[in-house]
C-alpha cells in the first residue's frame, strides 16, 4: 500500500483529494494537515465525507509528513510550497504539488505574473509538470510533481493535437474558459459570495490570469517555438466545472477529416479523454469524474476550427490528476481510484 499525506486538507481541492484517496484501493492516509481546523477531525469539517475518513487534523509540518508518507501532496497557495519543500523532503517522499509553485519552468516567468520571488529556483529544473497526457513519461521517475492549473489542463489537452500537429496558425489562438465558482476555493472572498455570484456571469482577470504563461509555455513545448495566446476566464454560477472555447486559424487546406485524426492519434489510447467529435461537450457530461471531454466544429466561413473542452475543475483539474500522477509515479493502474463516467440526470 502507499502511505499518503495532504497538507492543505479542508480546502475544496484538498477536500476531494481526500476523499478520492481514501476510496483508492492502494492508499493508506497517514497524514492530514489543515492550519484553519488543526486539532479537529476531518469528519468535522466534511460531514459527508466522515464515513471514509476521519482522520485527526494536524498543524501543517512537512518535516514530520515526508516521514509518513511515500507521497505527500500539498493544496497550498502559491508561494508557500515553495519555501517548505527542500532537497531533505524529496529525499523522503514523493511530492506532488497541487499549488502553482513548481508548473512555470522559468523563475522569472513566475516572478512576474505571481509578483513575488521563487525561494527554491533550484527545484524547478527538477519539477515535472503533471499533465500526465504529454509527460507521463517524465513523471515516472519523477520526485516533485506539478499538478497543472485546472484552466490550462482544460486549454492545453483541447489544443495540444492541433498545435502538436501543426494544423493550426499558434499566433491566432483564443481561449475562453468558464468555470464555477470552486475554482476560487473554499476562503471568504465579497466575490465568491452566493449574491455576488447567483444569476450573474461575469469576465475576471482579463489578460492577466496566472494560468495564461503556463498555457503558453505547455503549446509552447508542443510547436516547438513560443506561442502566445489570448486568455480570457469566466466565473459562472454552478459549484463544479470548466468549459473552454478556443478559436484558432486553420492553415490552408487542413479539413475537418485532418483535424479528427489528429485528435485520434493523439489521444486515442488515453483512459480520461473523451474525445465527442462534432457533438459538443457539456460540463455536465465529466461532473466528479477524470474525464476531459472534448469535440470541435470547423467554420469554413472564417476558415476557424473551435475546439470545446470540459472538466470538473476539482478532479482532472486538481484532486483527480494528482491522484492520476500518483497512480503514474508508482507503477499501478493509472486509471485506479478514478471514475471516468457520470450518471445523468445529475
Amino acid at each position: 500500500m502507499i502511505t499518503a499525506g495532504v497538507i492543505g486538507a479542508t480546502g475544496y481541492a484538498g477536500s476531494q483529494l481526500v476523499a478520492l484517496l481514501a476510496a483508492h484501493p492502494e492508499v493508506t492516509i497517514t497524514y492530514l494537515a489543515s492550519h484553519s481546523y488543526s486539532g479537529r477531525t476531518f469528519g468535522e469539517i466534511y460531514p459527508s465525507l466522515k464515513a471514509i475518513c476521519d482522520l485527526p487534523l494536524c498543524e501543517e509540518e512537512i518535516e514530520v509528513a515526508s516521514n509518513l508518507c511515500d507521497v505527500l501532496f500539498l493544496a497550498l497557495p502559491h508561494g508557500m510550497a515553495s519555501s517548505k519543500v527542500n532537497e531533505e523532503i524529496l529525499a523522503r517522499c514523493v511530492v506532488i504539488d497541487l499549488g502553482a509553485d513548481y508548473r512555470l519552468s522559468d523563475s522569472s516567468v513566475y516572478a512576474a505574473w505571481y509578483k513575488t520571488d521563487h525561494p527554491t529556483t533550484h527545484l524547478l529544473a527538477e519539477s515535472v509538470y503533471g499533465l500526465c497526457e504529454l509527460h507521463r513519461e517524465a513523471i515516472r521517475g519523477a520526485r516533485l510533481i506539478a499538478n497543472p492549473g485546472c484552466y490550462t489542463t482544460c486549454s492545453i489537452l483541447t489544443l495540444a493535437p492541433l498545435v502538436s500537429h501543426g494544423l493550426i496558425d499558434p499566433s491566432s489562438i483564443i481561449i475562453d474558459s468558464a468555470s464555477g465558482t470552486s475554482g476560487a476555493g473554499r476562503s471568504e472572498k465579497i466575490d465568491s459570495l452566493f449574491c455576488e455570484v447567483n444569476e450573474n456571469y461575469k469576465a475576471y482577470g482579463v489578460a492577466t490570469h496566472r494560468h495564461t504563461p503556463e498555457i503558453e509555455q505547455e503549446l509552447s513545448r508542443c510547436q516547438g517555438e513560443a506561442v502566445v495566446v489570448q486568455f480570457t476566464p469566466h466565473l459562472v454560477p454552478m459549484n463544479r466545472g470548466i468549459l473552454s472555447t478556443c478559436y484558432a486559424n486553420l492553415k490552408s487546406g487542413v479539413s475537418e477529416k485532418e483535424i479528427a485524426a489528429s485528435y485520434e492519434a493523439f489521444y486515442g489510447d488515453e483512459p480520461f479523454i473523451h474525445l465527442l467529435g462534432s457533438s459538443l461537450p457539456e460540463t455536465r457530461f465529466v461532473r466528479s469524474t477524470n474525464a476531459c471531454a472534448i469535440g470541435w466544429r470547423v467554420d469554413n466561413r472564417t476558415g476557424r476550427v473551435i475546439a470545446i473542452g470540459a472538466i470538473d475543475n476539482l478532479v482532472k483539474g486538481a484532486a483527480g490528476q494528482a491522484v492520476q500522477n500518483m497512480n503514474i509515479r508508482f507503477g499501478i493502474d493509472e486509471t485506479a481510484g478514478l471514475t471516468t463516467a457520470v450518471a445523468s440526470p445529475l
